[in-house]
């Protein structure tokens, strides 16, 4: 597995972006994948996890309603689409594959962090 976000960028509040985290592995299918992000001074929080092919997702209640998480498994693509962005969704964003049951919002059960892609928003 090898991750890499990108879509990152400069965006006023109430835009949007659309972030991308590609697999160049070929195990992407067997694995929940999630959205972190980090402020700086911050420690990572969860953002959005979903699962391998059913639909399941979980979002963090900052961005419930605003950020949509989905996956394309025959690209090997993960996308995180958010809406309605505010100042404080700055940060960087990084993409993980969760290979240890329990908590999605545990950075310990995920491994393969890419190297994360900048969101700023302007107010």
């Amino acid at each position: 597995v090898q991750l890499q976000a990108s879509g990152g960028g400069l965006v006023q509040a109430g835009g949007s972006l659309r972030l991308s985290c590609e697999d160049s592995g070929r195990t992407f299918s067997n694995y929940m994948m999630g959205w972190f992000r980090q402020a700086p001074g911050k420690e990572r929080e969860f953002v959005a996890v979903i699962g391998v092919s059913d639909g399941f997702t979980i979002y963090a209640d900052s961005v419930k309603g605003r950020f949509t998480i989905s996956r394309d498994n025959a690209k090997n693509t993960m996308y995180l689409e958010m809406n309605s962005l505010k100042p404080e969704d700055s940060a960087v964003y990084y993409c993980a594959v969760k290979y240890k049951s329990g908590s999605a919002y545990d950075t310990g059960r995920y491994a393969y962090w890419g190297q994360g892609t900048l969101v700023t928003v302007s107010s």
